[in-house]
């Protein structure tokens, strides 16, 4: 019973301090994987040590039907901020850049655009809101997490 507790302690304590996970596109794959959800995209992908990983916003009708899952749109930052981001984590402190400017910084698509879009252009905030439209059903779409 000793071990079996241990066991049982063990478990819940590292999934209690695990850190969360996101999903990320590999560009150069075209595949989804899973990632330390605190990364700032663009990172390294799953097929080379090019930092082609961008993160990727996963939504479903049904999120507990896997199959229906898709990539709402992929967000990744420009250089200068992501070493900011970078910078100002390492130094427990805020970036230096204001927050508007961080919003300027952010670029998103769909997967099957080629163009990155500031997250604040009318493009970059029609990507990032058409997947909430309502679905035949009348159900909208969720977001999922691995």
């Amino acid at each position: 019973m000793l071990l079996l507790a241990a066991a049982m302690f063990t478990l819940n304590w590292r999934s209690a301090n695990a850190s969360p996970k996101a999903y990320f596109y590999d560009a150069s794959k075209g595949e989804l994987f899973v990632a330390d959800a605190n990364a700032i995209p663009p990172i390294r992908g799953i097929d080379n040590d090019e930092e082609d990983g961008v993160r990727a916003v996963v939504v479903a009708d049904d999120p507990a039907d896997k199959k229906s899952r898709r990539i709402a749109y992929l967000e990744r930052y420009a250089p200068e901020l992501k070493r900011n981001m970078e910078e100002a984590r390492a130094k427990n402190s805020e970036p230096m850049i204001p927050r508007e400017g961080i919003q300027a910084l952010r670029f998103v698509r769909r997967e099957r655009d080629k163009e990155w879009f500031p997250m604040i252009s009318a493009e970059g905030q029609r990507i990032v809101n058409e997947w909430t439209a309502p679905g035949p059903d009348g159900r909208s779409p969720v977001v999922c997490t691995p």
